[in-house]
């Protein structure tokens, strides 16, 4: 992926695009004998904190794993839970986010949802297209391998219909045909909880961001714990290849 510079700020760099993978909430409610519905409320406040600190720093895009495809593989009560914590947000966080100037968009086959959660989304991002500032991009019901096969799908069909040739598909050719390939490149990966891998999230995107894993569960990251990874990427010397 061409890097595109960050941003250099008060002496140290901000990256223009953070993704987080919000890890920990289930733990967060074991650890305090609550039910992991609990562990998934904190989770939202923890998002309210958080995109409003990335709006106030100045990140361009704030790329957030809700739900991933392999989510599917949980309780149906769990994932009925979740669902219903998104129509929340949106209901009473879509005015504040209007207001901020956000722009929503869904990265994933969120269409999949039930008929009511799809109409919500739908409307949330239609109310947002025509703003101008940040991006808050959540990603719902996706992964990353599904991403990767079904851009490779579309590329194999335009080389059979004589479209492109083979010899024409190069890194350009994938990267436009992500769900995120008009967001800025991607600078800075965050997992919280102490886990570190990446889970089927924004796996070429991620090709040439630095990466950053904390043992802080995803109800517990804050403002501050924000401004601690940003600072992070900050010092980190970003070479892409070079010397």
């Amino acid at each position: 992926m061409a890097a595109d510079p960050a941003i250099a700020i008060g002496g140290g760099v901000l990256p223009r695009h953070v993704a987080i993978i919000m890890d920990g909430n289930g733990r967060w409610a074991k650890k305090r004998h609550l039910p992991r519905l609990a562990g998934h409320k904190q989770g939202v406040e923890a998002v309210r904190r958080v995109s409003r600190e990335a709006r106030r720093l100045g990140v361009e895009a704030l790329t957030l794993y809700a739900f991933s495809s392999e989510n599917w593989r949980r309780p149906a009560e769990e994932v009925g839970d979740l669902m219903g914590l998104l129509r929340w947000f949106i209901r009473n966080d879509l005015a504040e986010i209007i207001r901020d100037n956000v722009r929503l968009r869904i990265i994933g086959d969120y269409r999949r949802f039930s008929p009511d959660t799809v109409a919500m989304i739908d409307d949330a991002m239609a109310r947002t297209a025509s703003n101008t500032g940040p991006l808050l991009v959540i990603a719902l019901n996706y992964g990353s391998q599904a991403e990767l096969a079904k851009a490779t799908r579309v590329l194999a069909e335009r080389v059979r219909d004589g479209a492109m040739a083979a010899a024409e598909i190069d890194a350009a050719a994938i990267e436009g045909l992500l769900e995120t390939s008009d967001l800025p490149p991607l600078d800075l990966l965050i997992r919280t909880s102490g886990e570190q891998r990446l889970s089927n999230f924004l796996l070429w995107q991620a090709a040439y961001a630095e990466l950053l894993f904390v043992d802080t569960l995803w109800p517990d990251f804050d403002e501050a714990a924000l401004g601690e990874a940003v600072a992070a990427f900050g010092q980190r010397q970003r070479r892409f290849g070079g010397l």
